[in-house]
């Protein structure tokens, strides 16, 4: 696991059993029945917690980890389990409010956080993980955050689910929008392993009532599962609690979800940018896009490796390798070693900094997930983009990446454009298979940029947009779906997208996100929200009528 983030504050230093539930902070004796009901019941006097503009908790609960995105609601309602959300939701439909949904605050866009939402739903208090025993599923509540799940599956039932790397990220969206991590090369991303949501939907009529969907061949409901695996949140209900099970998976609960490796190795490594020449930045890109492709497949031993390559802004000092290596497949350590002289070969200069640490699992997971935390400035502005990449960078768009890289009229060390390894598990489904339809890529791109001051927006955003611009200019200056890229990664949300200024391509936001999926996606939300009564910005439209 590695959370991006740590790097905003430590760049720098980097180169210088069966039956039992075990919820989150609760111990598995005190849990109750392994079961978990079609629909969670609120205990006896209870009330929902309700966050106006004159609470002191306001200001806190109305942004995400974007403090460029400020939310406006009238209201923010912090249910604590399904028959309270059914309770919420019943009474914005009644009201006719707008609401908007929050599991972790980690949508890098105004999704969630923005001017048009009235009411704002807050499920961090929806938070348990434990085991289903009637369902033989492990069960994970929206608002449970990455490292608490880890650890909970980990420590109760030695499984693991491949998802992300930051530590506060919430399933809720996270899960729904695909969910890529360091061991998706191995075991596919989140996903993948959804077995069953239970949504509260919204009926034509504005009936309010939680549902269960599950991957079953028989259940009238599968479509909605089919559609939150990969499909993003907020577009058909609200989610108040997923079932995982590995596909074709049986037996005992330690065998329903993949098993991470006992040992791993956990890797930092830097190279001094100021030693890469124009020439040995795109030989790297080169190299780098031709080994991704090479060992892309399910069966290559570098399936056991995950990794981000971080090609910085030449103000921060280093490019660096971040990843992790299961120790334990044979000759691992030579392998890794392998793809590190190979990546130093292609720049043509050893690194400054060579940090490889042998750990245990979960001890590199907690590592890499909240390293440097406490460091992070919580008050940090950004702007994310993407692109799925199925074959080797262009030269111009080599070229474009060098010269914004190193433009010594901005110096923001906060810039990165991080190359993401995928393939492997991931590819061996089909594109309709889940919503999620980025099946046949070996690398996605993040474009991120990080900083402090309002007053800095202009440039960072600017920065951001032209290089993203200039990229993608022969194919309209987005990562449309060819023989190179394949479109965009709806966790990573841009609104760029759906603007024409930004996309003159013919290719529309929804299919960057879906491609082919949509017109499926868009039946299942006439189906399950044909008021359209759950949206946002990029949530899936109703089909048009005809």
């Amino acid at each position: 696991m590695f959370n991006r983030r740590r790097f905003l504050a430590g760049t720098g230093a980097a180169v210088a059993t069966s039956g039992a539930v075990a919820a989150l902070g609760t111990p598995a004796a005190a849990a109750g029945p392994a079961v978990a009901p079609a629909v969670q019941g609120a205990p006896r006097g209870t009330r929902i917690a309700t966050v106006t503009p004159a609470d002191p908790r306001y200001a806190d609960m109305v942004s995400g980890t974007n403090a460029r995105l400020v939310g406006t609601p009238e209201a923010i309602r912090v249910p604590a389990n399904t028959r309270e959300v059914i309770e919420v939701v019943r009474e914005a439909v009644r009201d006719r409010k707008q609401i908007v949904i929050r599991s972790g605050g980690h949508c890098f866009e105004d999704l969630v956080f923005n001017q048009e939402a009235e009411i704002l739903v807050d499920l961090r208090l929806i938070n348990q993980v434990g085991y289903d025993d009637r369902r033989k599923a492990f069960f994970v509540d929206p608002g449970a955050t990455l490292l608490d799940i880890y650890e909970t599956l980990h420590s109760g039932w030695g499984v693991t689910v491949p998802g992300g790397g930051c530590h506060s990220v919430g399933a809720g969206g996270h899960f729904a929008g695909g969910g890529y991590g360091v061991l998706s090369r191995k075991h596919g991303i989140v996903s993948d392993h959804l077995y069953a949501v239970e949504v509260v939907t919204v009926d034509r009529h504005g009936n309010v009532r939680a549902v269960i969907a599950t991957r079953e061949p028989n259940d009238p409901n599968r479509d909605l599962l089919w559609a939150f695996a990969g499909g993003g949140g907020g577009n058909f209900g609200v989610v108040t609690r997923y079932w995982l099970r590995t596909r074709g998976a049986t037996g005992a609960p330690e065998n329903l979800l993949p098993q991470p490796p006992s040992m791993v190795y956990y890797v930092e490594i830097a190279w001094p940018w100021e030693k890469i020449t124009e020439a040995s930045f795109k030989r790297l890109l080169k190299k780098y896009t031709e080994w991704s492709r090479k060992h892309s497949g399910a069966d290559s031993p570098y399936a056991a490796l995950g990794h981000w390559l971080f090609i910085q802004h030449q103000s921060s000092g280093p490019i660096l390798l971040v990843g992790q290596m299961d120790a334990t497949v044979p000759n691992a350590r030579k392998l890794l070693d392998d793809f590190i002289g190979h990546l130093s070969a292609a720049m043509g200069t050893e690194p400054v900094w060579n940090g490889i640490q042998h750990l245990p699992f979960m001890k590199a997971t907690t590592y890499g997930t909240t390293a440097g935390e406490p460091l992070n400035n919580p008050n940090m502005r950004t702007m994310h983009k993407s692109a799925f990449m199925r074959g080797d960078f262009p030269d111009r768009q080599i070229d474009v990446l060098y010269k914004q890289l190193v433009r010594p009229d901005y110096t923001n060390q906060y810039t990165y454009v991080v190359l993401h390894s995928t393939g492997g598990q991931i590819n061996e489904l089909r594109e309709n298979e889940t919503a999620a339809a980025h099946r046949d890529s070996h690398l996605v791109i993040f474009y991120e940029c990080y900083w402090h001051k309002p007053e800095d927006d202009e440039k960072n955003l600017g920065w951001m947009r032209e290089t993203y611009r200039e990229v993608y200019a022969d194919t309209g200056g987005v990562p449309v779906p060819n023989r190179v890229t394949d479109g965009c990664y709806i966790n990573y949300p841009d609104r760029d997208l759906s603007d024409p200024e930004w996309n003159t391509s013919s290719v529309p936001w929804h299919d960057l996100y879906y491609r082919g999926n949509y017109a499926r996606l868009q039946q299942i939300k006439a189906k399950w929200d044909p008021t359209d009564f759950f949206r946002h910005r990029h949530s899936v439209r109703l089909p048009k009528k005809r």
